[in-house]
């Protein structure tokens, strides 16, 4: 049933795991949700659409909240007047249990709507290069799952009858009984030889996947420490994997990589890093926060036309002064007529995006190839020069730009603090787990990380862990604590970083 959005409960499936894989209908809601109580298995990105207003309730890491608890919660909520998701992995009619919380919230006349999930029955053999059915192997499949209760005669699994059924079969939660219920389909007929595959963690980036046949498989899967969650496919459809695995060979693949970039800029980045294979751990270091020091700003912005030149230093300087341009001025020519200057080009580009002409980027986001570029544009001795950037950063611009004869107001336009937020537990993971590639792209990302994490002592814990830098600035800031890394972007751009990541084998 279609229901207005308060006072209601939208069980929503998920999908399987690659956040891009949530329906339409499913994003609407999460963006207006009041209240989003999830299961350990969704992708932690898909919180990132709700508002930062809503009350978010995990269910627990090995979904230690019970169910009654559950319902309990949903319908205090929704007669609370509260617009409230049930997210659950993949359909919430498919093992999710998602029928039991719709009977509760029917029977507690709850206004509820049901949100079709895309489930990993069919997407982890998907990303696995295994497709379900073919024309030269099968026209259909069978769904089970590998842990029913024997004792229970409604759910009890026939394998006498599921080894005659033709076709593919798909096992779910199957991975702690792969040997017994393996056995038991080659007891009941089916070859030893039939191939089959587990797929752990499908369409994750930390996806998981081994081949082998009935006879074969429980000992492999042990082998490379396959265990939930997982699902196995059993059929001659496996034999294709060899040709269609699209996903384990994209160029990232395997490579688990974190973001520090802060929440509002992180997605885009950490999106293109998944579609690239890669399993993106998101962990902000930073948010930003109005200056200190608010007076310089008020004068800054009183003088505007008095400047020759406003000089941008980072895309949250463009971002932070527009922002508090706006709330004193409703026209974009009330920036004067002075020049613009962008250091890198990401702060160029997010001037352009305001149809704003930047006159002036250095190759490189240096202050001495700012000033160089200054030199050579023109000469500058006497300008007036409009710093805008961020509250602790070093003098060497200013600096330069004085030597030139210019005379520079450096305006602290935005605060960069620790972010300590971590509702996703990407940063547990890091410290449990590791990872291959650490990314920074900007200074004070380094500063802010290496705050909460000790840096050289992440190193050595995982040696394995290397560093990529957006710049010279932000590689600076890593020999400071007497590291190197392992790669610095040419392009001081997102794009510029991933481009780097990608050339080392």
């Amino acid at each position: 049933m279609r229901v207005k959005s308060n006072g209601a409960v939208y069980l929503v499936g998920a999908g399987p795991g690659d956040a891009g894989l949530l329906t339409l209908r499913g994003a609407e809601l999460l963006r207006r949700a009041d209240v989003v109580l999830y299961d350990a298995l969704v992708n932690p990105a898909l919180l990132r659409l709700a508002p930062p207003s809503a009350e978010f309730i995990a269910r627990g890491k090995n979904m230690t909240m019970p169910q009654d608890e559950i319902t309990t919660l949903l319908i205090a909520r929704a007669r609370a007047g509260k617009c409230v998701v049930r997210l659950k992995g993949g359909d919430p009619y498919i093992f999710g249990r998602g029928g039991e919380e719709a009977e509760a919230l029917a029977a507690a006349k709850i206004p509820f709507e049901v949100v079709p999930g895309v489930s990993s029955i069919m997407a982890a053999p998907n990303y696995a290069g295994i497709p379900l059915t073919h024309r030269e192997h099968c026209s259909s499949f069978t769904v089970f799952t590998g842990h029913s209760d024997s004792t229970d005669g409604a759910t009890a699994l026939n394998y006498e009858q599921i080894a005659k059924i033709p076709g593919t079969k798909v096992v779910l939660m199957g991975t702690n009984n792969l040997d017994d219920w393996t056995k038991s389909l080659i007891a009941h007929g089916m070859p030893p030889e039939t191939p089959v595959a587990v797929i752990q963690w499908g369409t994750f980036g930390k996806q998981k996947s081994v081949s082998g046949t009935l006879a074969t498989i429980a000992k492999l899967a042990a082998e490379k420490k396959i265990s939930p969650p997982a699902l196995t496919i059993v059929g001659d459809v496996v034999k294709l994997r060899g040709k269609l695995n699209w996903f384990e060979n994209l160029p990232l693949f395997g490579k688990r990589i974190v973001v520090t970039r802060r929440t509002g800029q992180a997605g885009k980045f950490a999106k293109r890093l998944a579609e690239l294979g890669a399993d993106v751990l998101e962990v902000p270091t930073i948010r930003i926060t109005l200056p200190t020091e608010k007076d310089a700003i008020v004068d800054c912005l009183l003088e505007l036309n008095a400047y020759d030149w406003l000089v941008f230093t980072s895309a949250n300087g463009v971002t932070a002064f527009f922002d508090l341009f706006f709330k004193r001025f409703h026209d974009m020519r009330d920036i004067g007529g002075a020049r613009i200057a962008a250091v890198g080009p990401a702060t160029a580009a997010k001037l352009r995006e305001l149809h704003l002409q930047v006159d002036l980027t250095p190759e490189d986001a240096t202050a001495k190839k700012l000033a160089a570029a200054f030199a050579k544009f023109e000469t500058i001795e006497n300008l007036k020069m409009c710093l805008l950037r961020a509250e602790v950063a070093n003098r060497e611009l200013p600096e330069a730009l004085e030597e030139l004869g210019a005379i520079v107001d450096d305006i602290a336009i935005y605060k960069t603090v620790a972010e300590a937020e971590d509702p996703a537990g990407a940063g547990t993971r890091l410290l449990v787990e590791g990872a291959d590639w650490v990314t920074f792209t900007s200074s004070s990302t380094v500063e802010h990380f290496h705050a909460r994490f000790d840096l050289p002592k992440l190193v050595k814990k995982f040696p394995k862990l290397k560093i990529a830098s957006i710049g010279p600035e932000t590689s600076r800031h890593i020999r400071a604590l007497k590291l190197e890394p392992a790669v610095e972007a040419k392009e001081h751009t997102t794009d510029g970083l991933i481009a780097a990541l990608l050339k080392v084998k």
